[in-house]
């Protein structure tokens, strides 16, 4: 560089010696010759400077410290194009999956839930047994239970949420998340089953017993401890004794007095003579054993 330059600047003082000594014509045409050729050297030589500038090793750990600070500061767009550098080019391997997982964090604040877990499931399929994949996976759980929007609107959403939770029970069992994770499996379920609820009496009002008392059972089966098991084994039971089957219906009428014998729905059976029967094992003889006499009177 030091020898170019040199070069460059005894030719620069050539060409004016020859001006003003007077070269022979042959000499002012090398020199003429000469000069872009050194000015082309002189050139290469600065931008061969500032290539060795831009050279420079990357420094990873500082890299995503200043990515970092951008996402304190809510830049998260800036934030973003960071993590991803610091992401492709860390060559020691350490700082990149926390960089991929910050990724998933700012798409999360900026309120893009599907592509934030879109970058938490690329992670954990990067790095599964990386010391933060739980906390990936609790946050595709808690991105899911975020959409959910009561019970008549937020199956979906309670399911996919539930399903997310129990993977991480299964995937990370010492995750320390496990209080809020009980909590939320338990919204879930109540959530579900209160669904199921409404449809089943949906069908019940409509008189669609057959209906009813299919979402009934299903309730039954999947969320026993549900807190409004009484109600469902109360019109579960008046469905099959609308439906003609009386056995069933005095099995669940049963239940409904071994389990809850202090509740609104167990004090309702008494009020209509056609389930106490069925429950006593008493005949009942009235005006009418079909549905629509017993709807009637409960």
């Amino acid at each position: 560089m030091i020898f170019i330059t040199i070069c460059g600047l005894t030719l620069f003082g050539g060409l004016t010696l020859c001006f003003f000594v007077g070269f022979n014509r042959l000499m002012r045409k090398i020199l003429y010759l000469a000069f872009p050729f050194f000015m082309v050297l002189l050139v290469l030589s600065a931008c061969a400077k500032k290539q060795i500038v831009k050279d420079q090793p990357f420094n990873a750990g500082n890299s995503f410290a200043r990515a970092n600070a951008l996402f304190d500061k809510k830049d998260y767009d800036k934030a973003i194009k960071l993590f991803m550098v610091v992401k492709t080019r860390d060559a020691s391997g350490q700082i990149a999956p926390l960089a991929a997982l910050r990724i998933g964090d700012c798409y999360q604040k900026q309120d893009e839930p599907d592509t934030a877990i879109e970058a938490y499931r690329k992670f954990l399929a990067m790095y599964p047994d990386h010391m933060y994949a739980p906390y990936a996976q609790y946050q595709i759980a808690m991105i899911y239970f975020s959409q959910v929007q009561g019970y008549d609107r937020g199956y979906g959403a309670a399911k996919k949420a539930l399903d997310e939770f129990r993977r991480l029970e299964a995937l990370y069992p010492r995750n320390p998340y496990k209080d809020s994770v009980d909590m939320h499996i338990s919204r879930c379920r109540y959530i579900m089953a209160r669904y199921e609820l409404m449809v089943g009496d949906f069908y019940f009002d409509k008189r669609a017993y057959r209906g009813a008392l299919g979402r009934f059972e299903g309730i039954m089966a999947d969320y026993p401890d549900f807190v409004k098991m009484p109600e469902v084994y109360y019109r579960a039971a008046f469905s099959c004794q609308v439906l003609g089957d009386k056995a069933k219906a005095g099995l669940f009428l049963s239940q409904l007095e071994k389990n809850w014998p202090d509740s609104v729905y167990a004090a309702k059976v008494k009020k209509n003579p056609i389930l106490e029967a069925l429950y006593t094992g008493k005949s009942y003889i009235g005006k009418s054993d079909t549905g629509k006499s017993a709807e009637n009177k409960k």
